[in-house]
């Protein structure tokens, strides 16, 4: 029985426009200015000519959860164990876990509240078409035999667990960003599947483009267990996780011999690039720890999660732009100083998570700046937990509140994937596939968006926050999103066009209503490590 099992500690392993018009004649009014300060190199004169007084996008890109996994008992938390939370009075109602789904739910289990001391729970299947099964056609009542993984040992993970949730006891820190800046509760992965479509599109709009490749050839191979609905080229939409093509930590630094993937299209990445704007990506585990003897840079830098297991920090299929010729560092090359952080250089954009914190407490943030903690604080089941991903994102969020140019900068916490765990809403489709990989059948109700197959979205719900000082306080959004909101949000606040060949950004809602341009008003929050507010 699920009550029964004893809690297990030990980690295991895992396995466009942006605004109105009108609305931006009162943002130029309000002071956005193209005019450069002293001293500034040309990437920071560029950066300074927005749409909104925001100069800085931060996102904190976090793993594996769906909105009723953290938020499903929002804004009421049990207080029976865990730091406690108290929802201020006039708290807006989310969309989550009503009395009936807690009671008397579709699903072969009815949704159980974990506590902190059940932090480490078993990765569930997060597959493309899994995920798509779970739905049962917008039932909703197929997670246990769909998305559940059997074979858990090592972690919290009954039979039944893939229903549970988180509340404000364990994940406080995130309802606490929650009370204080702007929560969606209607934004939803872009499609179905696992981290790496959700890294593709929260980068570049989409995951067509993908092209397996051999190994050891470098030659391209048709593999629909990576890439649906290929060409006779191999290229075709992105379903899986393989390593990045151009990358020395991949494939364990090259000595294993699995399919590699490629993209071959263009990210946002590029976007900035020719508009001379600052950016980079920011990953733990990044920074090589040595080379091996066929002189692929090795990426061993480790750490213990709560459970006391240690995990490699680096996983080379969480960071999209190694998969990207234009944009990758393959040897990962680190930057000259912190200077080069953000510009042009032998480090091509990519950076150990370490540079991003000396750039933020120098003053130095890049325009948009994508961050990935280590694996052992990401968040994802398996590896992680909310506890351990709770001092990643408190930790980042304080330094950047403490920094010179927090009064313009919008962090956004956003997450790769749900992990196959449960949540109640079916999105509704926006884009349309009729792949061998798709089985949901609402993805053939609409066309697929320049006939890209294998791309059939808006997939499972996810938790979306932003946090700023020019974010709406103790709001929930309903506008309907999906992770190239994120894209289109950067590309109207710096003028970019869409990145065209049926990106999804174009298609995408918009982030903008959960911010209020008309003035800075919600106020610094600086955390504890547990979340709770520091007085």
């Amino acid at each position: 029985m699920r009550g029964s099992q004893a809690r297990r500690t030990v980690g295991g392993r895992r396995r466009r426009t942006m605004v109105a018009a009108a609305a931006a004649a009162g943002l130029l009014a309000a002071g956005c200015s193209s005019s450069s300060h002293p001293g500034t190199t040309n990437g920071a004169a560029a950066d300074e000519s927005t749409t909104t007084p925001i100069k800085h996008i931060v996102v904190l890109y976090d793993e594996n959860i769906s909105f009723d996994h953290y938020f499903g008992t929002y804004p009421n938390a049990a207080n029976t164990d865990g730091a406690t939370f108290t929802a201020a009075s006039g708290t807006p109602a989310v969309n989550g876990l009503t009395p009936d789904l807690l009671t008397h739910n579709p699903n072969l289990f009815q949704p159980q509240r974990l506590s902190p001391s059940q932090a480490m729970t078993c990765d569930q299947d997060h597959s493309y078409t899994p995920e798509q099964g779970a739905y049962d056609n917008g039932k909703m009542d197929m997670f246990v035999q769909k998305t559940q993984q059997d074979d858990c040992t090592g972690e919290y993970g009954p039979n039944g667990v893939v229903m549970d949730y988180y509340d404000g006891n364990t994940v406080t820190a995130l309802w606490n960003y929650a009370q204080h800046y702007a929560l969606s509760d209607n934004s939803f992965g872009t499609t179905f599947g696992p981290s790496t479509p959700g890294a593709l599109e929260v980068t570049a709009a989409q995951t067509y483009g993908a092209q397996a490749l051999d190994a050891k050839t470098g030659k391209p191979v048709q593999d629909p267990s990576l890439v649906a609905a290929a060409d006779a080229q191999g290229v075709g939409s992105d379903i899986s996780d393989a390593d990045p093509a151009y990358d020395d930590c991949s494939n364990k630094s090259h000595t294993t011999t699995d399919h590699l993937m490629a993209m071959n299209d263009k990210n946002i990445g590029d976007e900035l690039n020719d508009k001379n704007l600052t950016w980079g990506w920011f990953q733990g585990g990044f920074t090589p720890t040595g080379k091996n003897a066929a002189g692929y840079a090795v990426c061993k830098a480790a750490h213990q999660n709560l459970g006391g297991q240690s995990e490699l920090d680096y996983s080379p299929h969480h960071e999209p732009f190694q998969y990207f010729k234009s944009t990758a560092n393959p040897h990962h090359t680190a930057p000259a100083s912190v200077d080069e952080i953000g510009h042009n250089g032998p480090a091509n954009h990519q950076y150990g998570l370490e540079w991003f914190g000396q750039a933020a407490k120098a003053g130095k943030l890049p325009a948009v700046s994508y961050l990935k903690a280590g694996e052992y604080q990401d968040g994802h089941a398996g590896y992680s937990d909310p506890i351990d991903e709770q001092h990643f994102v408190v930790d980042t969020i304080n330094t950047l509140q403490q920094s010179p140019e927090w009064n313009s900068t919008a962090v956004f916490i956003a997450y790769d994937d749900s992990d196959g765990w449960y949540d109640h809403v079916a999105g509704p489709v926006i884009n349309g596939s009729k792949s061998a990989a798709d089985v949901y059948g609402p993805c053939a109700s609409k066309p697929a968006l320049a006939d890209h197959q294998g791309r059939c979205g808006t997939g499972p719900r996810l938790p979306l926050l932003a946090i700023s000082p020019y974010a709406k306080t103790n709001f929930v959004d309903h506008t309907l999103t999906d992770e190239t909101s994120i894209v289109k949000f950067i590309e109207g606040n710096w003028s970019l066009p869409v990145l065209g060949n049926g990106s999804s950004e174009a298609t995408a809602g918009d982030l903008s209503g959960m911010f209020d341009f008309s003035g800075p008003k919600a106020k610094q929050l600086l955390l504890a490590p547990d979340g709770t507010e520091k007085h």
